[in-house]
């Protein structure tokens, strides 16, 4: 089974082309992807889509291009939600959740502690919510997280770490908050086959010639429930698909 996260930074018409080939390429039993910032009936392609198998579960944001997930998957799942059951956290349209017989699926795009850090209390809290919402879930199956969790975790994983250490995405706080989802068993598949592995990054800023530069940030990640790791045969990053600020990462694991 291929899973892939992607996010594509706004899935708008002229876009959608390019990320249909991709998919065809790519070919994922299931791709969940963050920050769509669009409406469901804003999908030319969803036709399309259809024809190639997938059903569309779609979580998007009443704000005008904001935030926003999706889900698109050739496999029925059981159930299908869109929240951590916190109205108050819920408006931010950043989950969703496919429970399939032998695992839960979890797109989620982490809100980013922003500039000057003014949303890290915000950020510190939704981590707390998350972990305890994912352990939840693992007392009844084996969980697969996927997305956009805007935090780079070790000094491997950005290409400059001493002049971000207090930058957004970078912060202690944010990093230990990671470490907290490693400590509870669940396995960051990229560092799982490649522990030591640089210059493998997710996203890059849109100044300064970064991506040409390869000056990025591995912010996008694949995390598993630990009962899982002996089925997992496969971990990547897609570099060099480019048509968002993000590229696509990926698993392959045998259920």
């Amino acid at each position: 089974m291929k899973l892939i996260s992607f996010n594509v930074n706004w899935i708008r018409s002229n876009i959608q082309k390019w990320f249909l080939d991709y998919l065809i390429s790519e070919n994922p039993d299931i791709i969940g992807l963050q920050e769509v910032k669009a409406q469901e009936n804003e999908l030319p392609i969803k036709i399309d889509l259809m024809s190639l198998g997938y059903e569309i579960y779609w979580n998007s944001a009443n704000k005008k291009w904001y935030s926003g997930t999706a889900v698109f998957t050739k496999i029925k799942p059981i159930s299908v939600s869109y929240w951590l059951w916190l109205p108050e956290h819920d408006e931010e349209w950043r989950i969703i959740t496919l429970e399939f017989k032998d695992f839960y699926f979890i797109t989620v795009y982490t809100p980013n502690a922003k500039r000057e850090l003014e949303r890290l209390d915000y950020r510190q809290l939704w981590d707390s919510l998350f972990l305890d919402y994912m352990r939840r879930l693992e007392v009844n199956k084996p969980v697969i997280v996927c997305g956009d969790l805007n935090v780079a975790h070790q000094e491997i994983d950005l290409t400059n770490p001493k002049s971000n250490k207090w930058n957004a995405g970078f912060t202690p706080e944010e990093r230990e908050w990671f470490s907290k989802f490693i400590s509870s068993g669940f396995i960051d598949t990229f560092r799982y086959f490649y522990p030591d592995k640089t210059w493998e990054y997710s996203w890059w800023s849109n100044f300064a010639n970064s991506r040409a530069r390869n000056i990025g940030w591995r912010i996008d990640y694949f995390l598993i429930s630990n009962i899982l790791k002996d089925k997992l045969k496969k971990a990547f990053i897609r570099q060099e698909v480019r048509w968002s600020d993000h590229c696509p990462v990926g698993i392959e694991i045998e259920i």
